[in-house]
């Protein structure tokens, strides 16, 4: 008996890993950047610019056609967000002048279809997003010196921590695993929950956007 079930455990591993081989199941890590942004029902886009932040976690790729379509889920630690526009002006000839920015730290779970054709594919898929916290940093300064600075974690009662989106993108992957793509992330979901009371109003219909372009590997032959 003991045999029987160690042939059929031994039988069973065998056909995992051929199954797996067959499929190109493959792990990798990826880095990159974010630009991002608020987008929106918002009374005052101008004072919200572009920042740039990190992006970077690991894939999985299942092939499900070989060589053409495979599924991409990955797990990312994503900092999203936004620069104030500098607001500066003059009073009793001293020029004041307020800046900083706001940035989001999130798990960006996507999950793409991705179609390759030779080594260029497209990707696109639901995501799912969790928000970690948010920073404030901003900036009062007088004729160039720093009057107050500040670094603080915001309160996250009033906010979604649960985000639904999606992401599409192209990018180009070699043989030996190496690839870059370029994407962009939209939210299905106001970043604010209903009843928000926080010092920028504005912020109650905001959308998350991000264009996102990373550098990866994918382990394994094809």
């Amino acid at each position: 008996m003991k045999k029987l079930a160690l042939a059929l455990a031994t039988a069973a591993s065998f056909g995992l890993a051929s199954s797996a081989q067959a499929q190109g199941i493959r792990l990798g890590v990826k880095a990159g950047a974010n630009l991002s942004n608020v987008s929106g029902n918002l009374n005052n886009q101008d004072i919200y610019k572009n920042k740039f932040g990190f992006v970077g976690g690991v894939m999985l790729n299942v092939g499900l056609i070989d060589k053409v379509l495979s599924l991409q889920p990955e797990v990312l630690f994503s900092q999203k967000g936004f620069k104030y526009a500098d607001n500066s002006f003059t009073f009793l000839g001293n020029t004041n002048r307020f800046s900083g920015n706001r940035t989001y730290n999130y798990i960006d779970v996507p999950v793409l279809l991705k179609v390759r054709a030779a080594g260029l594919f497209f990707e696109a898929g639901p995501q799912y997003s969790y928000l970690l916290n948010v920073r404030d940093n901003a900036n009062y300064s007088v004729n160039g010196n720093t009057v107050t600075s500040s670094a603080a974690n915001q309160n996250l009662d009033n906010v979604r921590r649960n985000e639904i989106g999606y992401a599409a993108g192209l990018g180009y992957e070699a043989s030996n695993g190496f690839l870059i793509d370029v994407r962009y992330n939209g939210s299905f979901t106001d970043f604010a929950k209903d009843g928000y009371n926080g010092s920028n109003q504005d912020l109650r219909n905001a959308r998350n956007s991000v264009f996102q372009a990373s550098i990866g590997y994918l382990l394994g032959s094809k």
